[in-house]
């Protein structure tokens, strides 16, 4: 062999395994210059369903590790509590209400632009010389769901049993440039089929039957087959949650646009017991359980390849669930079980180790394409209103963090600030709603008509209102009140 093309052969190797299997005499700073990136999402995961939350209900060791070697964000919210809507936001850094998106349902007739496309995160890093990959659960606008068009390669669509392992193999196999990989898995989402299911029961019809539903009933059987069902749940099952009431000023949209257009969801409310309640969250732990075990062979791939110290890893949900909060499963309304939601971030050596941060509202659905960018070295596009947390994660002075966070639903809009939360539906009685989240974290009391927080009421009015004007927000203008 030639002595230039040896060195040639050999250069074109190291640089491969730089991204991959690191080569010894790379500083850590060579390393880290641009990343490998994995992003970690589960599907209807609420805040609070990790052990290391302090949850004693369920065991998430996987999920406690990123938590012990990063930050986890204790106020992050989705920018809808819906699939589709949520992760739209999360590929494009854009409010759904910018394509005309409230619900799921809303996905033919979104209005995608050729601009969005090409200004998506997987475009982006594309772009920059990065290698894109998916794997998982996609479910975004019918217009979105090629993933190439997005800037990826599909590794699979399994979002269950193969894709963890797929990940794996990716991640352990030699690269020639950085990574940015998402891995999008399904659960604890198979948790709604516990509601649908039995409500199918009580007139004579069998399970939906998919594979949501038979995982699902199989965790349920765990208990079925225990013998005395009541026993059961004394003995394993969480308690109901402090919050398990339905509030006596609840806005009266929640009753006439989310409960009553799906049956199952006002069948449960009214019918179901305390027993099946706490059911439901001991399924709901369960299911959760079996996606951080997925989550775990991802961190173990990342440590055996060696690619610990130029890695960072997002971890993150698309929404929540309800979780028997308020007497509600599901997610879709703006309570916090299902508008806030995990998000943890760490890169070994960069990221401070075991942080909890109280302190800064996050938009997952917003920050997240301008932090990736940002460790990146990537220009984010301009225009968008969210911000990279790499200063807030690396201890760094970040000056004037905002000062609140909004989230969109189907029928309403929510502002939360750093200790009261506003929500505005479009219709009915009660439709204004405000939290003092401080004293009644669990949204059981509207001060909305309190004189003594008139001042607080009219800020939030305000905000929102600058906030729907600032994004274009075209479907919440016609019912935001002015001052």
């Amino acid at each position: 062999m030639k002595r230039r093309e040896f060195l040639s052969g050999t250069a074109t190797t190291a640089a491969g395994l730089l991204f991959g299997r690191i080569v010894p005499a790379a500083t850590g700073q060579e390393r880290r210059r641009r990343p490998n990136i994995l992003y970690i999402m589960t599907d209807q995961q609420h805040a609070g369903m990790m052990s290391c939350t302090g949850n004693r209900w369920l065991k998430t060791p996987a999920m406690d590790r990123l938590a012990a070697s990063g930050t986890r964000f204790e106020r992050a919210y989705a920018c809808n509590p819906v699939c589709v809507p949520s992760r739209f936001s999360l590929q494009t850094g854009r409010m759904p209400s910018a394509i005309g998106m409230g619900q799921n349902s809303d996905s033919r007739s979104a209005v995608v632009t050729g601009i969005m496309l090409q200004r998506s995160l997987g475009r982006l890093f594309r772009e920059a010389g990065y290698e894109t990959v998916y794997g998982g659960k996609v479910h975004l606008p019918r217009k979105m769901n090629n993933m190439d068009n997005l800037g990826y390669r599909n590794l699979t669509r399994d979002s269950r049993q193969g894709l963890a392992e797929a990940c794996a193999k990716f991640i352990k196999g030699p690269h020639a440039k950085p990574f940015l990989m998402f891995a999008s898995f399904i659960n604890p989402h198979d948790i709604c089929y516990m509601a649908l299911d039995d409500h199918l029961r009580t007139s004579g019809q069998p399970p939906v039957g998919n594979t949501d539903s038979k995982t699902c009933e199989a965790v349920l059987d765990l208990a079925r087959n225990s013998g005395d069902i009541s026993a059961f749940v004394q003995n394993n099952c969480p308690p109901l949650p402090a919050n398990h009431a339905v509030p006596e000023s609840e806005p009266e949209c929640i009753t006439q646009r989310y409960l009553n257009v799906r049956p199952f969801r006002a069948y449960i409310r009214a019918e179901w017991t305390e027993d099946q309640w706490r059911l439901h969250r001991w399924a709901y732990c369960r299911l959760t359980e079996m996606v951080d075990e997925k989550i775990g062979i991802l961190l173990d791939a990342v440590r055996e390849a060696g690619l610990e110290d130029n890695t960072l890893i997002v971890f993150t949900s698309d929404h929540g669930d309800m979780d028997a909060a308020h007497k509600m499963e599901h997610k879709s309304v703006l309570y916090e079980e299902a508008v806030r939601v995990p998000f943890m971030m760490s890169f070994n050596g960069v990221i401070p180790r075991g942080v909890v941060d109280d302190t800064h509202l996050v938009s997952n659905g917003l920050d997240l394409l301008p932090t990736l960018c940002d460790y990146a070295g990537i220009d984010a596009p301009e225009g968008l209103h969210g911000r990279s947390l790499r200063p807030v994660v690396e201890g760094r002075n970040v000056g004037q963090w905002r000062d609140f966070v909004v989230c969109e639903s189907q029928n309403g809009r929510m502002l939360r600030t750093s200790r009261f939360k506003y929500c505005i539906y479009d219709s009915g009685r009660d439709r204004e709603q405000l939290t003092d989240l401080k004293n009644d974290p669990g949204e059981m009391e509207n001060l909305a008509d309190v004189p003594a927080l008139k001042n607080v009421l009219d800020k939030h009015r305000r905000l929102l209102k600058d906030w729907v004007e600032k994004t274009g927000d075209r479907i919440a203008s016609k019912y935001i009140r002015g001052e």
